[in-house]
């Protein structure tokens, strides 16, 4: 079996978000949440969303007329220190947040 999962590096304030979204879905539902489900999910919202003509076509215009730094200038801005960055291995839709703590 190859091993097609990749590890992303993000930066606090999103994976923040992604933890507090994944603490709101399982008090919503009962039930357990993976940062990996989380990030799933929010990928088919995003799509389904995208499916709607109306939905895109409005969500266009607003990224076309809003002003966005560049990919470059993004990172350097929501870049964290090396120690407080997270790193999540979607391959086990876990993330390292517990390596970090440990440390």
């Amino acid at each position: 079996m190859v091993d097609l999962t990749k590890t992303i590096v993000l930066p606090e304030t999103v994976y923040n978000d992604l933890t507090i979204i994944q603490e709101e879905m399982a008090s919503l539902t009962r039930k357990p949440f993976s940062t990996g489900m989380i990030v799933s999910l929010l990928i088919a919202v995003y799509r389904a969303h995208m499916s709607e003509p109306c939905a895109r076509d409005a969500f266009r215009q607003r990224l076309a007329n809003a002003e966005f730094m560049s990919p470059e200038d993004f990172e350097k801005a929501w870049d964290s220190p090396p120690s407080k960055a997270k790193n999540i291995d979607l391959r086990n839709h876990e993330s390292s947040r517990t390596k970090n703590h440990q440390d």
